[in-house]
């Protein structure tokens, strides 16, 4: 599998039967440059603000997945798990989606804009050992660095991807990436153009991987 970041929480995950893209971001809400004729199978959404939601400007005639629930296509098999944007219930910012994904062997867990720590319910729907995780760690509108290295510890990934955190252009402020790198004795790691990964090159202790913006 081949996973690449295009800045915010938008990834593409491209396996060996499909393609699944999430949160595509409006270019003109969070100011950051959005990929060319990008193409899914699937496209999942974990919450319905501009900077994760653009689903009308991917190619294809993907299946597109906007919350809770059980959904097959592609090869791929993903769950919706229900969570809120903020600590009050979404009382501030609305619900927001954690989805859980399980293709070409892999089992992978995109948080969206978690606003808090997970329960024991919610990380019991997550019933399995986490291969790849990705966390937003820029805080002010999600989890901050702190609070995303306890949901890292929740879940015991083996590799985990940090995003939703201040990069040049970008229209939000938001704090950085070194405060969690710091909190996950990361510090001064070296971005990869992108991460291409199978089950059996997984490491056995967890690992940060710091994706650049493609």
């Amino acid at each position: 599998m081949d996973i690449s970041w295009y800045g915010q929480a938008m990834f593409k995950l491209k396996g060996k039967a499909g393609t699944a893209v999430i949160d595509p971001f409006d270019p003109q809400f969070i100011g950051l440059k959005f990929p060319k004729d990008l193409e899914a199978s699937v496209i999942l959404s974990t919450h319905h603000h501009g900077d994760h939601s653009n689903t009308k400007v991917i190619e294809g005639h993907p299946l597109i997945i906007e919350g809770p629930g059980e959904y097959e296509a592609a090869g791929m098999t993903v769950v919706g798990i229900p969570t809120f944007h903020d600590k009050s219930e979404g009382s501030e910012r609305g619900k927001n989606t954690v989805y859980h994904l399980f293709m070409d062997g892999l089992n992978i867990v995109h948080l969206g804009d978690l606003g808090h720590l997970l329960t024991e319910e919610q990380a019991g729907l997550i019933d399995t050992t986490v291969d790849i995780l990705m966390v937003p760690v820029g805080g002010i509108f999600t989890i901050d660095a702190e609070e995303a290295a306890k949901v890292v510890a929740q879940l015991e990934p083996k590799i985990v991807i940090p995003m939703h955190y201040k990069l040049p252009d970008l229209k939000f402020e938001l704090e950085g990436v070194e405060a969690f790198l710091k909190e996950m004795g990361a510090e001064n790691l070296a971005p990869v153009p992108k991460l291409t990964i199978t089950k059996d090159k997984l490491p056995e202790e967890t690992t940060i991987v710091l994706l650049s913006k493609s």
